[in-house]
């Protein structure tokens, strides 16, 4: 293989969507952006690197996401920068350097980037949608926050996907815990996966988040959360599962589900796919994060959002034969075999109309140009030939159902459209020879 051909392949861990396939994805972030709008979310759009301290405060210095899988870079500046391998932390930075007034509620739709091993769904550089509310530690938040995920899941058509709850506690409740940990994993330190035997000291509870038999052998056991936590925590997390009760979204409870950012205090959530690889189901997850804005520099805030793969989630609609989504077929194709001026006015001229046009280029004959605009998908055929040139006038054929064709005037054309049904596709079959 030569450069030439590397040089014009993608990148390995990334991939390319092109178009029909891309209409699906804008359909998928324009149901999430409509969701998210109506429960008070604005969109955030953030760059996509930033001073590699956001995220080394934000993740955790010792989490695999910055000591393994992020992108990091020196610009000709000599700054340190990271590409974003999350969208939580760059929205926080942005809170805290804007300092917009809260409660502040942002949603995004955004590429992500971590060097990892690819996945089903999952990529070098994948893409994020996500909602992010911060100002308010109030546990209907966090109710409001998880049933807007759930809700989204299901507009799409899933129904095959369970949520997981759990606490991690807060700076009162998580250090007794800990310790609880460290000492529970002492005793089976040896037992645990080759990646654990030492890095489980300084951070325990990442142990819980380990999916390696070992490591959850070792932890079966382990101490729960939910049985050690403070009063306050104790009590948010009661007002959670009771609002998530009574709001009809379903969850049970996972007493390993820590997540993997240091960033994350009490509600932590994750939503599974159950028709994917029980390896690779993930298809979106988030918390509470009281402490990050703090973490990079603003006041107290208290914070909750969460992320979803979208193509994770694609995934998961295909797996369950859910959220199909056709390409919109033009509502008319320009037939042109008078040079193309005409096809070339009356194609910018309906388009500022507000219709989907397609035409012909290249002089091709009537026969083609009548083929391409059946496979187009459109409704009907405007003819411009020497005879309608000369008359002011265009030939409307429709291309689906039994409709007749007829010659309306040029100045007309736009009228004709709107007072038909164009945008109706019919099972009227392909006849090549209705098309000479």
């Amino acid at each position: 293989m030569t450069d030439e051909t590397v040089a014009a392949r993608a990148p390995t861990g990334t991939h390319d969507v092109l178009w029909p396939d891309s209409t699906r994805w804008e359909a998928l972030v324009a149901a999430f952006a409509a969701r998210a709008g109506a429960a008070g979310f604005g969109l955030a759009v953030t760059p996509l690197f930033e001073d590699v301290r956001v995220f080394r405060r934000g993740i955790g210095e010792g989490s695999d996401v910055v000591g393994k899988e992020m992108y990091e870079f020196e610009d000709r500046g000599g700054r340190r920068l990271a590409l974003r391998p999350e969208g939580t932390a760059p929205v926080v930075r942005a809170f805290v350097q804007h300092r917009p007034p809260v409660p502040w509620k942002a949603w995004y739709a955004t590429p992500a980037f971590r060097y990892e091993r690819p996945q089903a769904g999952r990529y070098r550089q994948h893409h994020q949608l996500g909602v992010e509310a911060l100002g308010t530690g109030d546990a209907d938040l966090d109710v409001e926050v998880i049933t807007l995920a759930d809700g989204f899941f299901r507009s799409l058509g899933l129904s095959g996907f369970d949520a997981k709850l759990n606490s991690m506690g807060d700076a009162t409740c998580r250090p007794g815990y800990s310790a609880l940990m460290s000492e529970h994993l002492a005793a089976r330190q040896d037992a645990l996966c080759p990646e654990h035997t030492e890095r489980w000291k300084s951070n325990p509870l990442r142990v819980l988040d380990c999916k390696k038999p070992a490591c959850v052998a070792a932890t079966v056991d382990a101490p729960r959360f939910l049985d050690h936590l403070c009063e306050a925590c104790t009590s948010h997390f009661a007002r959670v599962t009771e609002g998530l009760e009574a709001s009809g979204v379903p969850f049970r409870l996972d007493h390993r589900l820590v997540r993997g950012f240091d960033y994350y205090t009490r509600t932590t959530f994750e939503f599974s796919a159950e028709h994917l690889d029980a390896a690779q189901n993930g298809i979106g997850g988030g918390g509470r994060y009281d402490g990050l804005v703090e973490m990079l520099g603003g006041p107290p805030t208290p914070g909750i959002g969460f992320g979803i793969g979208v193509e994770r989630l694609l995934l998961a609609c295909d797996a369950e034969g859910v959220f199909p989504v056709d390409p919109p077929r033009p509502h008319a194709f320009v037939v042109d075999v008078t040079g193309g001026a005409a096809a070339r006015d009356l194609s910018i001229g309906l388009r500022r109309d507000g219709f989907r046009v397609e035409r012909a280029f290249d002089g091709r004959s009537m026969k083609a140009q009548l083929k391409a605009a059946d496979r187009s998908g459109a409704a009907v055929a405007l003819i411009v030939g020497p005879d309608e040139l000369a008359a002011g006038t265009v030939t409307v054929r429709p291309l689906r159902g039994d409709g007749a064709q007829r010659q309306v005037a040029r100045h007309d054309v736009a009228t004709v459209l709107a007072a038909m049904d164009t945008t109706a596709h019919g099972a009227g079959d392909t006849d090549e020879e209705r098309l000479t």
